[in-house]
């Protein structure tokens, strides 16, 4: 379970009073986030093995993202607007393929574009716990790579995701120390692959 290719996300914070229910919190951030900077931990598990990982995101809507692995292994997860670029250090791979097809893969893509969870997925209040109000997004075509998706928030800020893929993994990801509409430098969405590494398309 080493690639955890794509399995990311973010974190959003926002000024305004709370908002009571999720669906309401998930429409402000689209509507109202430029730019986000979280850390998240994140554990992967399917059927017993468990994985945990850790690292940073930042987003810059629309279509622009850059998810850093840190522990246990590095790994650069960068869209520019136009291309996906995947960078396996240990590996010293890179895999290269088309945004368009790539956004709604991953929770980093899919909250980076526009409106992609509205329009792709149906969205229901799931209730509250503790302190954290739950929506679920259930895909509208079959073929999405995510057969279902949780998100929870508090305080306007998205702090848990939990998805679970077509290979039966089930990712849970939580935000720590999310930055609503951070000034983020342009070059931080730009990747030139290392010399030395091999490029391959993911197409």
């Amino acid at each position: 379970m080493k690639k955890l290719v794509l399995a990311a996300a973010l974190a959003i914070s926002c000024a305004a009073p709370a908002y009571a229910a999720a669906i309401p919190q998930l429409k402000a951030f689209i509507g109202e986030t430029r730019t986000l900077s979280a850390a998240f931990t994140q554990v992967v598990t399917n059927k017993g093995k468990r994985e945990e990982a850790s690292g940073t995101l930042e987003i810059s809507r629309p279509g622009k993202f850059r998810w850093a692995y840190s522990k246990p292994y590095e790994q650069l997860i960068v869209g520019d607007g136009k291309t996906l670029w995947i960078y396996d250090k240990d590996l010293a791979q890179v895999t290269r393929k088309s945004l368009d097809n790539a956004l709604g893969s991953s929770p980093a893509a899919l909250l980076a574009g526009s409106n992609a969870i509205e329009r792709d997925y149906v969205l229901k209040e799931a209730g509250k716990q503790g302190d954290v109000e739950w929506l679920t997004a259930s895909p509208k075509k079959a073929d999405n790579t995510f057969s279902n998706i949780r998100m929870g928030f508090a305080g306007k800020m998205l702090v848990d995701m939990e998805l679970t893929d077509s290979f039966g993994n089930n990712t849970r990801i939580h935000f720590n120390s999310p930055q609503k509409n951070p000034a983020l430098a342009a070059g931080h969405f730009s990747f030139t692959p290392p010399k030395g590494v091999d490029v391959v398309s993911g197409d």
